[in-house]
């Protein structure tokens, strides 16, 4: 009996697996193991072969931003000449689009940017919500943070503020890996992991769901991303706030990190990986931004049920020269090409339509 089998029998009796059999299982397992175990605890959670998707838009309100990420290669300075905030007329347009593609709701982010105070986030909440029916994703972590130090609010106070304004539920950015050595290392300038954290246990208390997520494949160990996933697990066992887990590969193109990009075979085992250990989180999203259609397919093998938006817009990953698109149609098929139902749903992954193939 290897020492992985007990992990196995383990995982198949319906049992947690501390962060040393997941370790083990993230580097010793073999890969079509990993696949089988995550796609059993993926049929228990979602047993009907149904994949789920958002058409949404990703919003960038400003790119002007103080941290610095070396990651990132988005961002700009807030006093340099490419740095920008949205204006309206844009904003309105933008979002008038998505509705009219059958979009259900926007992802707003940007970044951190001291020129801008917590009045400007209010009434951007306020011109969206008194113009459209739309849903608001919205604000992560390190923006909610930095918005409440740069207007002197607590966490609380800005929340309560923000929720009054109109934000309906957070997006889990700017997660990274919720290891301080490695934060101070790729994004010293953005809070750190307990802060993170903290923002998201008050916004769950405050009864705003978010999801979570994980950007590695860049200075990280195997250990960090265990640790990640459990202070995830553990978070979600006090709250249960969190709706969905997102893993998504650094993107090296255009950033400052001299790295080669993590291989669609280590994404796999993350993501294997993620759903085996998060056993309180009910769905994992795949990234086909990241990795691209036939590892998305493959993703739904892998303890994925979730293929996240359609993306409208989408510009952060996009420069790091990664831009792959997908429209409705296409996400679709690349779901029905998988052997599963294409479901469209809201933010809190309510059921909205389900999408077939047309006939020929």
């Amino acid at each position: 009996m290897t020492v992985l089998a007990p992990i196995r029998d383990k995982i198949l009796n319906h049992r947690r697996i501390d962060s040393k059999e997941a370790l083990l299982l993230l580097d010793r397992a073999d890969l079509l193991d990993l696949a089988f175990l995550a796609h059993e605890v993926r049929k228990r959670l979602h047993p009907e072969p149904v994949v789920t998707f958002v058409v949404d838009r990703n919003i960038n309100y400003t790119n002007g931003c103080i941290c610095g990420c070396k990651f990132c290669a988005y961002y700009r300075p807030p006093e340099h000449p490419e740095a920008d905030v949205i204006l309206k007329e844009a904003l309105r347009q933008k979002i008038q689009e998505t509705l009219d593609l059958g979009g259900t709701q926007i992802l707003l982010q940007g970044g951190l940017n001291p020129l801008l105070g917590l009045d400007y986030y209010l009434d951007l909440l306020r011109f969206i919500k008194s113009n459209f029916d739309i849903h608001i994703h919205g604000f992560s972590p390190p923006e909610i943070a930095f918005i409440a130090k740069n207007s002197g609010f607590s966490i609380e106070e800005t929340l309560r503020s923000l929720m009054k304004a109109g934000l309906d539920t957070i997006p889990g950015g700017g997660a990274e890996i919720l290891s301080d050595d490695i934060r101070q290392r790729i994004s010293p300038n953005k809070c750190m992991s307990d802060t993170w954290l903290n923002v998201m246990e008050q916004a769950h208390l405050l009864g705003v769901n978010t999801t979570a997520t994980m950007m590695f494949g860049h200075v990280e160990t195997p250990e960090h991303i265990i640790q990640h996933l459990m202070k995830i697990r553990d978070l979600q066992d006090r709250t249960q706030g969190f709706t969905a887990f997102i893993p998504w590969t650094f993107q090296p193109g255009n950033t400052k990190i001299p790295v080669i990009a993590a291989t669609p075979v280590h994404y796999l085992r993350v993501l294997a990986v993620s759903r085996l250990v998060l056993d309180n989180v009910p769905n994992i999203q795949a990234s086909w931004v990241t990795q691209g259609e036939k590892i998305a397919q493959l993703s739904l093998a892998f303890g994925a049920n979730d293929l996240g938006s359609t993306m409208i817009e989408e510009n952060v990953v996009a420069a790091a020269g990664v831009d792959f698109k997908l429209s409705l149609a296409d996400m679709v098929r690349m779901i029905a090409g998988a052997g599963c139902r294409a479901v469209q749903r809201d933010c809190y992954y309510n059921s909205l339509t389900e999408h077939r193939m047309p006939k020929i």
